[in-house]
């Protein structure tokens, strides 16, 4: 019989005798065990034929599937950015934090820059001390620091050392006037970097405010205002008298009498009575006050107001008693001033503001960062929620 004695072979197609046997009507009929299989009844479906291949086919492709979702999964694990095509995992990261550190560094420096030119244009500059007529109280090569917002927060007193521009008043020039804040930090940006024009830089002791009658001298050769005679020993010079030179003055409105401590040598208001002020100085010219040096270490200390500045008597002016004698001196101030010093400053460079500015932009790019972080995150979460429901 064709057929006879065979069962049917999961997956095999049936061969071309079996195809004759159906079309003639005739069924083929198993042996009872044969292959492991009962007689095949007409509408059942036979184990393991094609639909069950295909059933196994398509598990092996969802098994394959699986296996290749595992090592996608693997790949962005290790690393590899999703539809990288094969790229070296980690690459993009690398180039995003190098761009990151780059932007961060630069908003460092800007940062720095400016605090730095903020604090030596308005808070505190370093000087270098390159003349002796402020000896002993400063001597050369110091290095000393001015505080230019002390006289925001209260007056000019007699007694303290203040840095002041010279020009107008004892060189030649333009008075110096008050700038706005913006003018007045592009000068000093500019000076940070040597640019522009600073100005006759000195250095000098206040003796007498605007209305004080300042004279020289006492019958024991002090110097005295309105009419309070100054002990000066704890600050002049050793072996300088106070004064070598007669003057009998008012300070006009708005001005000041300043002196060198190093009397014999200073270049000071006694030199220049004959110039613009009667050798006062405006207010206006004066940078700040003096109040420590810094360099070397060994001449640390604080630039205190010496104790006798602070007489009470000082403050009730006698500048009626002494005006007829104000003119007493026109004749010394024609004397020669060669071999005086006038105490110029200069500038100690931009180390000092500069580091201030770094260790101040660290903290103050920290924050920032901080901030934009968080308002980074915030934008997410807010695109994360989507839309408010209607």
């Amino acid at each position: 019989m064709g057929g006879a004695g065979r069962g049917v072979t999961p997956g095999a197609e049936p061969d071309a005798g079996s195809d004759r046997d159906a079309e003639q009507g005739t069924s083929s009929t198993a042996e009872p065990g044969a292959g492991g299989q009962g007689p095949t009844v007409p509408g059942q479906r036979a184990e393991g034929g094609p639909e069950a291949s295909q059933k196994g086919n398509a598990g092996s492709a969802d098994s394959a599937g699986s296996a290749e979702a595992e090592a996608a999964g693997d790949g962005e694990a290790a690393g590899a950015p999703a539809g990288s095509g094969g790229a070296k995992p980690g690459r993009g990261t690398a180039r995003s934090r190098g761009g990151r550190f780059v932007r961060e560094l630069v908003i460092l420096v800007v940062i720095a820059l400016v605090i730095a030119v903020a604090i030596k244009t308005y808070a505190i500059q370093a000087f270098f001390i390159p003349s002796g007529s402020m000896q002993n109280t400063l001597e050369i090569n110091d290095r000393v620091l001015v505080n230019k917002i002390v006289y925001d927060t209260r007056p000019i007193h007699r007694g303290d050392i203040v840095v002041f521009n010279g020009d107008g008043s004892w060189d030649p020039g333009t008075v110096p006037t008050s700038q706005n804040f913006a003018v007045k930090f592009a000068d000093g940006f500019a000076s940070m970097f040597g640019f522009g024009h600073p100005g006759d830089i000195l250095i000098k002791r206040v003796i007498g405010l605007p209305g004080d009658a300042v004279a020289c001298c006492d019958a024991e050769g002090r110097v005295t205002v309105n009419g309070v005679p100054l002990d000066e020993q704890s600050y002049l010079f050793p072996g300088d008298v106070p004064s070598q030179d007669r003057f009998n003055t008012i300070v006009p409105p708005g001005r000041l009498w300043v002196m060198g401590d190093h009397r014999s040598i200073s270049d000071d208001s006694r030199d220049h009575e004959g110039d613009p002020g009667g050798g006062t100085i405006p207010e206006s010219a004066v940078l700040g006050r003096a109040f420590v040096i810094i360099w070397p270490i060994s001449q640390w200390r604080i630039l205190p107001i010496p104790a006798t500045f602070e007489q009470s008597k000082l403050n009730a002016s006698s500048a009626a008693s002494t005006s007829a004698g104000s003119s007493a001196s026109t004749g010394a101030a024609a004397a020669s001033t060669d071999g005086l010093l006038a105490a110029r400053l200069e500038p100690s460079g931009s180390a000092l503001p500069l580091s201030l500015g770094f260790a101040a932009a660290v903290p103050v790019s920290w924050l920032q960062r901080r901030a934009r972080r968080r308002i980074t995150a915030r934008r997410a979460a807010r695109r994360a929620s989507g839309p408010p429901a209607s």
